[in-house]
């Protein structure tokens, strides 16, 4: 994403509606835990998921490739490091959480990054991933964010399930508001981060909260959420031994020692 784009989401995130709503969807994951420990928020932007994360007892760490990103995430005092999602600075088997939001679909080698979130989750460590979901609903809006794909459930289950992961759940996400995206959609001439009326909040946000008491998880959605854990018993993977493209990102003042983790 774009540093504009970033800048714009930072701007927007504490309220509109979408945002709101995704961090409630990880506050209610992470409910269903029952423990805490360290966590990396993979592609964080701003921070707004690290701070979910913090909030809940987890020690979170923002990951982020931009460098406006990573800015805005330490001006808001998080611990924060700037990697490429494909190789990230930290050792194998040394993080108890891993949340990728809306990160995978803007990656290539999205197989790459896959394998990287196993590498760095100890064995029964858990992965917590979001994807926007369906090409059919490709839009201008996706060119503009800088989307590679939007995902099936049969595409997201087998990147997963080919890193070794266990999927223990996968559902859709934004269902009841499909429709009015797929018309948006269809219409639009760039990127849908843009602020909406008070009272339009409320309403999309009154809507999409609704998912929550209803039996709509199967149907299509906008989004779809993955759960997946390593197994244990695995063995851990050395650094050195995952074959990536050395990253162009420069990693700054945060290193991921800097935050405890070890880093091989």
């Amino acid at each position: 994403m774009e540093g504009a784009e970033v800048g714009k989401l930072a701007a927007l995130e504490d309220h509109h509606w979408w945002y709101r709503e995704r961090r409630a969807l990880l506050a209610r994951e992470l409910a269903g835990i029952g423990r805490t420990g360290t966590a990396l928020d993979i592609g964080a932007a701003a921070g707004g998921n690290t701070r979910v994360l913090r909030a809940h007892g987890w020690k979170g760490v923002a990951v982020e490739y931009g460098p406006e990103g990573a800015r805005i995430a330490r001006q808001r005092g998080l611990a924060t490091i700037r990697s490429d999602a494909r190789r990230l600075p930290v050792g194998s088997g040394t993080v108890d959480l891993v949340v990728a939001f809306d990160v995978l679909e803007h990656i290539v080698e999205d197989d790459r990054a896959m394998a990287e979130i196993y590498r760095v989750l100890r064995p029964g460590g858990l992965a917590l991933i979001a994807v926007p979901c369906d090409m059919r609903l490709w839009s201008a809006h996706d060119e503009a964010v800088g989307h590679v794909r939007r995902y099936s459930r049969e595409t997201l289950r087998n990147l997963v399930t080919a890193s070794g992961s266990v999927i223990e759940s996968m559902h859709s996400w934004n269902v009841l508001l499909r429709p009015a995206a797929a018309w948006r959609r269809r219409r639009s001439t760039g990127s849908d981060l843009d602020d909406v009326p008070r009272l339009l909040n409320r309403v999309l946000r009154a809507v999409i909260a609704a998912e929550r008491h209803l039996p709509v998880k199967a149907l299509p959605g906008v989004s779809l959420l993955v759960r997946a854990r390593k197994p244990l018993g695995v063995d851990v993977f050395p650094v050195e031994h995952v074959v990536v493209p050395a990253t162009r990102v420069r990693r700054g003042d945060d290193s991921a020692r800097a935050h405890g983790l070890r880093t091989g």
